[in-house]
């Protein structure tokens, strides 16, 4: 079936998924959980098939991000049961307001219609942005990476099954079956046909939706985080911070990039820093250092380019900074605007970072790796805009929504 046949399939359906009331809906989320788990052998059988392909094509990171076990089955069919608990979103009031002239306006929160998501080899994506179109009303057109084309279309199987054990029309969720540039250009085009496209990948997917696309596209962001080590900081504290946002996932965009560290501690931190990341067992990290920093560890110099890449490995850019307002400047220069973080004892310091770096996400004393919608208590997420009109951060189900104006009168004219 072509990209525009399934569009119009959509379509059809998207009515029947805005008047779903909550109870349908929810319903609908749990079977589609259920369906998950009972098909969990036929999604994993998948998933090797694709794994098996994209071996030799794709680094070990990036394997990782396509890989499925029982257990990350059983994650996305958590995660759905967990958008199912959530509050929907549907005809929620905003606000209400009452005129002198007696009218009530009420602003209402309003399903999208039609939301495409193009992404790439994330397979738990299908599900987590299948869950969260449908519970905000909207019918969900997924267009995945090739590399796990065989994984999305075993999980889309399953929770079509889910959805049409509730009673609710499986139009409302398609899988594009073209992989090619072809497909993603034709959602971007289908004005009319979508009605919200969200891409959800790297830098050049995002840029090419952004500049390319006639239909209205919310922005999700690459991840160039920072973590700045202050001069008062916890220096244990910070490393276990570092190691875990950069290493507990690092093909993740709330993964840290860049390090930066302040100069009074620089002679204590950076062996610490290498001791720690350079000489893990299991996937060392190789660090990219500025010259400040170069003369007092081993590493590899860093190029101008390295502050200003989304690595999405095990490999760390560091920079030593004098103070607080060197670290703000370099990361207003070099941020994509995702998730940032100081590490310091020093209260000042950290409501100066809070209040002045420009991120969607900023943290004092954690690890950026918190920016995500089950961490923020949203659910599973769509991705984290790093834009700021409509919707900024982690995006749940009430950044899935429009909203219209509902005004009662008695007989009122003007």
């Amino acid at each position: 079936m072509t990209t525009i046949e399934l569009l119009h399939k959509a379509n059809a359906a998207k009515n029947a998924m805005a008047l779903a009331g909550s109870q349908t809906k929810n319903a609908a989320l749990l079977a589609m959980a259920g369906a998950l788990e009972t098909h969990c052998a036929d999604i994993l059988a998948a998933n090797a098939l694709d794994l098996e392909a994209a071996k030799g094509t794709i680094s070990d990171v990036m394997l990782d991000r396509l890989a499925l076990s029982e257990s990350r089955v059983a994650g996305m069919a958590q995660g759905i049961r967990e958008v199912a608990a959530l509050p929907d979103p549907v005809r929620a009031v905003l606000s209400r307001v009452e005129r002198p002239n007696g009218l009530v306006i009420e602003k209402t929160a309003v399903p999208m219609g039609v939301i495409a998501i193009i992404y790439e080899s994330r397979p738990n994506v299908t599900s987590d942005a299948a869950a969260l179109a449908l519970k905000a009303g909207s019918a969900c057109v997924l267009r995945g990476g090739k590399e796990a084309h065989r994984s999305a279309a075993a999980i889309v199987a399953a929770l079509k099954e889910g959805l049409a054990a509730a009673g609710l029309d499986p139009d409302a969720l398609q899988l594009v079956e073209d992989t090619s540039r072809a497909s993603a250009n034709e959602l971007m085009a289908a004005r009319g046909l979508v009605d919200l496209l969200i891409p959800r990948g790297g830098a050049g997917l995002i840029r090419a939706c952004v500049d390319n696309a006639a239909v209205p596209v919310l922005e999700t962001g690459t991840g160039i985080c920072h973590i700045y080590v202050d001069a008062s900081a916890d220096l244990n504290m910070a490393l276990d911070i570092v190691e875990n946002a950069k290493c507990s996932r690092p093909s993740v965009c709330n993964a840290a990039e860049v390090c930066l560290v302040n100069r009074q501690v620089t002679e204590k931190f950076l062996p610490m820093l290498k001791d720690r990341l350079s000489n893990r067992p299991e996937h060392p990290v190789e660090l990219r250092l500025d010259p400040e920093a170069a003369k007092i560890i081993d590493g590899v110099p860093a190029g101008p380019e390295d502050f200003d890449t989304e690595f999405l490995d095990y490999i760390l850019a560091v920079k030593v900074v004098e103070d607080l307002n060197e670290a703000v400047s370099h990361i207003a220069a070099h941020s994509t605007g995702h998730s940032e973080a100081i590490i310091t004892r020093e209260e000042r310091n950290a409501h100066a970072f809070l209040e002045q770096v420009d991120s969607a996400a900023v943290y004092w004393n954690a690890s950026t790796r918190f920016t995500d919608g089950g961490e923020f208590g949203l659910g599973c997420e769509m991705g984290i805009s790093t834009q700021k009109l409509h919707a900024r951060g982690p995006l749940g189900l009430a950044e899935l929504c429009s909203f219209k104006f509902v005004v009662k009168g008695s007989g009122q004219t003007r």
